[in-house]
């Protein structure tokens, strides 16, 4: 693509992003169910912390064209380390695994990850925004330009450290009040519990080493141009 294209697409992207978190965060109190949005807000939920996170990488992107185009290029190499490192490590597994994981176990009983109390709450629109349409955007990003990704383990520790600082938020959280983020968890025993998010961490690495093997079969295993 174009640089001016992207930036179009970038700050498209941002912006509706922005929006659908803002939806999200202001549902008004006396609206929601009571069973969720207590202790943590929506803060405890993966589905909107992703949202924060892809409004975050989408920002970082269009700044990072912007500088291309006023031809700032020693700053735009920085941003667009940065760029690459939160779309490699964070955007792109993170939304790849919000978009299966929810609708895998939807299928199977939403009432494990999302109630049915809460569509007269949350627009059909509103949540498919945050728990289908990402995985479309994370693709189309890889499409539209090549990303440079970290060493294996340096990717793979800046991705287990954000997973730990995940699962400590819901153990604390649980710590407080007794009461799972998602009813899911109350299933498991805690070695069960254990076992369920070592084994989601596996699916997220396969996510990322999945986004790092279509970038490579795209755009190769060359240095890339900005």
């Amino acid at each position: 693509m174009e640089i001016s294209t992207l930036a179009t697409y970038h700050c498209l992207a941002f912006a509706w992003y922005f929006f659908v978190a803002y939806s999200i965060t202001h549902i008004r109190t006396e609206e929601r169910p009571s069973e969720v949005f207590l202790y943590g807000g929506q803060w405890k939920y993966l589905t909107v912390l992703n949202l924060v996170l892809q409004a975050v990488f989408y920002g970082v992107s269009f700044l990072a064209d912007v500088l291309r185009l006023i031809k700032k290029l020693r700053c735009a190499k920085c941003v667009i380390s940065s760029r690459d490192l939160l779309f490699s490590v964070l955007a792109f597994p993170v939304s790849t695994f919000v978009c299966i994981s929810f609708w895998t176990l939807y299928t199977y009983n939403r009432e494990l990850v999302y109630p049915k109390s809460l569509d007269g709450v949350i627009p059909l629109w509103l949540n498919h925004a945050m728990h289908t349409a990402v995985l479309p955007f994370a693709l189309l990003e890889i499409l539209a330009l090549p990303h440079r990704y970290p060493a294996k383990k340096k990717g793979l520790i800046l991705l287990g450290f954000v997973a730990f600082l995940y699962i400590s938020w819901v153990l604390w959280i649980y710590s407080v009040t007794g009461e799972w983020v998602y009813p899911l968890f109350a299933l498991f025993s805690p070695s069960g519990l254990a076992a369920f998010f070592a084994g989601s961490l596996a699916v997220v690495i396969s996510f990322y080493n999945f986004g790092e093997f279509l970038n490579r079969m795209i755009w190769g295993q060359s240095e890339f141009f900005y």
